[in-house]
C-alpha cells in the first residue's frame, strides 16, 4: 500500500482561542471531534512549546518585526503534517518523534525558526499528526501569507520540496498527486464529522415525528421542537459550507464510476474520493429531511430560539 507524505496549510485571520484549545488539548471534552481519545492525550508531545497563548505569541512576533496589518490580514498559518496511516504501523513513539522532527526541520529552513511558535504532535487520534503554527513574516519584515505560501503553483512546489526532504530520511514515502493536476479541492475532516452528527440528529427527529400519536402528541411535539431548534441553524450552516465543494463533488462522482469495482486494492486517495461521495449523499438526505419538517413545527422551533442565539448563529457564519 502506498505511503504518502502530507502537508497542508490553513490561513488564520482572527483570534486563536478555539484553535489553541484544540491543539493544546485544554478542554475536557471534544464533542465536535469524536476521534479524540482523551485517555491517550498524555502521549501528545511538543516539538516547539509555546511560551504563552497563541494570540500573544502572534502579536509579539508581529510587533517585534514592525509589520503593518489590516483587519483582514492572515496573522498566522496552521500547518498540518502527517502521513498515510500505513506509514505509522509498527513505529514506536521515538520513531514517530523523529519523523515529525524531520518535518519541523523542513519548515524551519523554509519559513524561519523564529516564526514558529507552536508545534505539537497529536497521538490521541486515529493517525499521528503534527500541528505547526507560524507567523508568515518575510525576511524584510512584512506580514504576508501570499509571499510565504504563494499561489497554487507555489503550493505544488512546496509539496515537491517537502516530499524531497522527507524521502531522504524515509525512502518509502511517495509524493501524492498535486491538486493543481487533479483539480481536487481538499474537504476538511470536520465537514465529514459534521455530516455524521447532523445525520444522527436528523434520524432522531424523524423517529420522534414518526412516533407522534393522539396519546403522546403534546409531549412528542415538545421534544421535536427542542431538537429542531438546535438542528435548524446547524443544518443551515452545513448547507452553506457544502456549496463550497460543489465542483469537487461533481468531479469525484465522475471518478467514482470507475472506482467502486477497485476499492479493495485502491489507493488511499480513492478511498477519500468515495468518502466525499458519501458526504454528498448525506447532504442530500439531510436536505430532504430538513425540507420535510412540518411548517408549523419548524416555525415553533424558530420562535423558541432566543434572539441572542439567532444573532450568535449569524455571526458565526
Amino acid at each position: 500500500m502506498p505511503q504518502y507524505a502530507i502537508l497542508r496549510f490553513a490561513k488564520q485571520k482572527g483570534g486563536a482561542g478555539a484553535l489553541e484549545a484544540h491543539h493544546e488539548r485544554t478542554k475536557e471534552k471534544y464533542a465536535s471531534n469524536p476521534d479524540i481519545d482523551t485517555t491517550k492525550s498524555k502521549y501528545n508531545f511538543h516539538i516547539v512549546q509555546p511560551s504563552t497563548t497563541y494570540r500573544k505569541e502572534v502579536d509579539s512576533r508581529i510587533a517585534t518585526a514592525g509589520c503593518k496589518t489590516r483587519k483582514d490580514s492572515v496573522r498566522f498559518i496552521d500547518t498540518l503534517i502527517t502521513a498515510s496511516p500505513e506509514f505509522f504501523k509498527g513505529k514506536n513513539r521515538e520513531q514517530v518523534r523523529i519523523m515529525f522532527q524531520t518535518a519541523t526541520n523542513f519548515l524551519e529552513e523554509k519559513i524561519g525558526e523564529k516564526n514558529i511558535f507552536s508545534a505539537i504532535v497529536h497521538m490521541d487520534e486515529r493517525t499521528p499528526h503534527l500541528h505547526l503554527c507560524f507567523t508568515p513574516i518575510t525576511d524584510d519584515g512584512r506580514l504576508s501569507a501570499k509571499d510565504i505560501i504563494g499561489n497554487r503553483t507555489q503550493l505544488t512546489k512546496w509539496q515537491d520540496e517537502f516530499w524531497s526532504h522527507m524521502v531522504k530520511a524515509f525512502p518509502g514515502l511517495e509524493r501524492g498527486e498535486s491538486a493543481s493536476v487533479t483539480g481536487r479541492k481538499h474537504i476538511p475532516t470536520r465537514v465529514f464529522k459534521q455530516a455524521i452528527h447532523l445525520t444522527k440528529d436528523a434520524e432522531r427527529i424523524q423517529e420522534i415525528l414518526g412516533g407522534i400519536n393522539p396519546l403522546n402528541a403534546s409531549k412528542k411535539r415538545d421534544e421535536a421542537v427542542t431538537l429542531i431548534k438546535t438542528f435548524l441553524p446547524k443544518a443551515e450552516n452545513f448547507f452553506t459550507v457544502l456549496t463550497r465543494y460543489k465542483n469537487e463533488f461533481e468531479r469525484q462522482e465522475r471518478v467514482n464510476k470507475s472506482l467502486r469495482q477497485k476499492i479493495e486494492d485502491s489507493k488511499p486517495s480513492m478511498k477519500e474520493q468515495l468518502e466525499a461521495y458519501d458526504l454528498k449523499r448525506n447532504y442530500e438526505r439531510l436536505k430532504k429531511m430538513y425540507n420535510a419538517i412540518p411548517e408549523d413545527i419548524r416555525r415553533e422551533a424558530i420562535q423558541a430560539r432566543k434572539p441572542r442565539e439567532i444573532d450568535s448563529d449569524r455571526g458565526g457564519r
